[in-house]
């Protein structure tokens, strides 16, 4: 059955050898200088164009820096290198190449102004709350990405896949938000990045271990596949706990609206335009002709539906910011 499924996947024909992938993405095999010095020219250029994406939200910048962006040579060399059971310096490119592209986004950090909400940055927001959904996506893109490196004839699609599977633009938003002191964003954006490496890696390990067993019986021995699953269980979990604050987020974000809504519910021509949660307090954006009814009401309220302690702040439309207080206090 397996014999069935790779012959489908991965057609006699248009198999490509271990050798012939080693030459793609082994920058320690064939032409060197040229390979490393292409390598860190467009990873510089990509870290750049990325970090004016990120700063100026611009999607198609962005997209422009993932397409262009080198780093998934060196992890899917990761993969191969696991597979033909040879070490490499695939790692120690995958290292450096974080750390210089962290180094880009911290000095892009420098041109933001301290009192700039990183939050409202759509491409800053996207990549600081990552989910298992992510990793899910991350997998198939995975696959995606080592099949068309395997196979011959779909090698059209690795663009795609470059957009699919975000690697440079997480790494921008670790810099940017470390520059700002935003630890946790960072953080955030960081695990979105390493679930993103590690489906690329144990994807590749797979795929490439089809190839080589129908080569000469080569794999991965049963030692690499553990440690990339108990690397994968980790950031799982981490994105798993993830999800289920951001589905709390929202569900405190809801049942704020709605508490908001009957706290103005009998001041004329008020409504609630917004409620948003950033860094643990309640922003409740509303606007009303007539002055706000006690604040202490709004707290009142709200105990019971989020937990106490949490700030929440009101703010009007005309741009009056009001403490009201902590929830339970």
């Amino acid at each position: 059955m397996l014999d069935g499924l790779r012959s489908l996947v991965l057609p006699t024909h248009q198999r490509r050898s271990l050798d012939d992938l080693a030459d793609d993405l082994d920058l320690s095999f064939g032409d060197v200088a040229a390979k490393r010095s292409a390598f860190w020219t467009m990873l510089l250029l990509s870290a750049v164009i990325a970090a004016g994406g990120v700063l100026t939200d611009s999607t198609a910048t962005v997209i422009g820096a993932m397409i262009i962006a080198p780093l998934s040579t060196p992890i899917m060399g990761i993969a191969l290198g696991a597979v033909r059971r040879r070490g490499g310096a695939a790692g120690r490119f995958v290292l450096g190449g974080v750390v210089l592209v962290v180094a880009v986004g911290a000095l892009a950090s420098l041109v933001v102004p301290a009192s700039y909400d990183l939050l409202s940055d759509s491409q800053v927001a996207g990549r600081t709350s990552p989910g298992l959904l992510d990793l899910m996506a991350a997998l198939a893109t995975g696959f995606a990405g080592a099949v068309a490196l395997a196979r011959k004839d779909v090698a059209a699609v690795l663009p795609g896949v470059a957009i699919a599977i975000s690697l440079v633009p997480p790494l921008v938003v670790v810099g940017v938000c470390a520059g700002q002191g935003a630890w946790w964003l960072s953080l955030g954006a960081l695990v979105l990045f390493l679930s993103n490496l590690l489906a690329l890696v144990f994807a590749g390990m797979v795929v490439f271990a089809a190839l080589g067993r129908a080569e000469a019986g080569e794999g991965p021995r049963r030692r690499g596949y553990l440690t990339v699953g108990a690397l994968f269980a980790a950031v799982g979990l981490l994105l798993a706990a993830s999800t289920a604050g951001t589905v709390l987020v929202h569900l405190w974000t809801a049942r704020t609206a709605d508490a908001a809504a009957d706290w103005l519910a009998d001041t004329p021509q008020a409504q609630v335009v917004d409620t948003q949660a950033h860094w643990r307090t309640l922003y409740v954006t509303v606007r009303t002709p007539a002055p706000l009814p006690p604040l202490d009401r709004l707290l009142a309220a709200l105990e019971g539906e989020v937990p106490d302690g949490v700030p929440v702040v009101v703010t009007t439309t005309e741009g009056r910011r009001i403490e009201a207080g902590r929830v339970g206090d």
